[in-house]
């Protein structure tokens, strides 16, 4: 069983040093009307090829852009639709992090891809395969205020809507080169009842993947109930948070996995060291259960919450748990 080192998605923008604030001075630089939107593209393209060298100098072997371009983690994509205009802001589950709320005033449909021009420029800067992030129809429905009289108050409607919508990105991302694609949907965690939803719109979205793999995560919820469910879903891989559930270990114990798991051992949430032999007797529990021939090992959400030099050594730390622990299994 090979363990493979992934970043869960998001990364600090900004770090402490000076060159790590380029994005922010360039943001209030444009905002104020001082450069171009041109020099601001520049300043993205730049800290995205610097965070993915950062991952890839922590061993990271299945990189992402950081989502340095994403305004926040729901509006990014479906505020690009026809029909779907960014409103006031929320905040995103139990963090510190707000999101505009997207308003859907009509069904919401495709116009041009987002998440092309993220793969491509993330392409260009690594040497390492590239993870595309898209977050899930069902959470953007779940998150969205609608001001349509005919989809209100049906989830399961908007919900195929925008699987059909990002259905779109899916293909626009595996023919510009994504090795994977995830599609976080923390919201099915918070109504568990809507799981049928949730796999329903998956399919829509694995019939255009392509050569990519198709990852579905979750994360900010306790994922045991539903983890028997997860093996039905029709996705390649599943991404797990394992430090909101105790009962998280024996269910994949009991259960195993016939696909990849992306093992979210490592808190993404805090900057207290994790335990490493708390770690190693998970995996000890997990992998002979995992009927595949790899796992990758990854934080349990995205690295944005942490500050820039503490998501580093998270990466950092995963692929030294890696180390150590397949070198007591050799």
């Amino acid at each position: 069983m090979r363990l493979v080192i992934t970043n869960n998605g998001s990364y600090p923008r900004v770090g402490d040093r000076p060159q790590e604030q380029r994005l922010r001075k360039a943001l209030s630089k444009w905002e104020k009307g001082r450069i171009s939107e041109q020099d601001l593209r520049k300043a993205e393209r730049l800290t995205i090829a610097e965070v993915i060298r950062e991952q890839i100098a922590a061993g990271v072997e299945l990189v992402t852009d950081g989502q340095v371009r994403w305004y926040d983690p729901v509006s990014h994509l479906a505020c690009a639709l026809e029909n779907v205009r960014p409103g006031g802001l929320l905040r995103f589950f139990d963090t510190n992090f707000f999101f505009r709320q997207p308003v859907v005033e009509g069904e919401p449909r495709w116009v041009r891809s987002v998440l092309a021009e993220d793969v491509r420029t993330a392409l260009d800067s690594s040497t390492r395969p590239v993870k595309a992030m898209l977050t899930g129809p069902y959470t953007t429905a779940r998150l969205s205020i609608v001001n349509a009289p005919e989809l209100a108050g049906d989830v399961r409607r908007l919900t195929l809507l925008f699987a059909e919508a990002y259905a779109r990105e899916v293909e626009a991302a595996a023919k510009a080169g994504a090795k994977v694609i995830q599609v976080d949907e923390p919201m099915l965690l918070q109504t568990p009842g809507d799981v049928g939803v949730v796999r329903e719109a998956l399919g829509v979205l694995a019939e255009c993947r392509g050569e990519a793999q198709l990852s579905l995560t979750t994360y900010f919820g306790d994922a045991a109930k539903l983890y028997g469910d997860f093996q039905d879903m029709p996705v390649d891989i599943i991404g797990l948070d394992f430090t909101y559930s105790e009962d998280l270990v024996s269910n994949i114990e009991m259960v195993g996995s016939s696909k990849v798991l992306a093992l979210g051992l490592v808190n993404g949430r805090t900057t207290r060291p994790d335990d490493p032999e708390t770690i190693f007797r998970a995996l000890d529990r997990i992998l002979p259960r995992v009927s595949v021939d790899h796992c990758y090992l990854t934080s349990s959400c995205g690295l944005e919450y942490l500050p820039r030099d503490r998501a580093r050594r998270k990466l950092e730390l995963m692929t030294s748990l890696r180390f150590r622990y397949m070198r007591g299994k050799g």
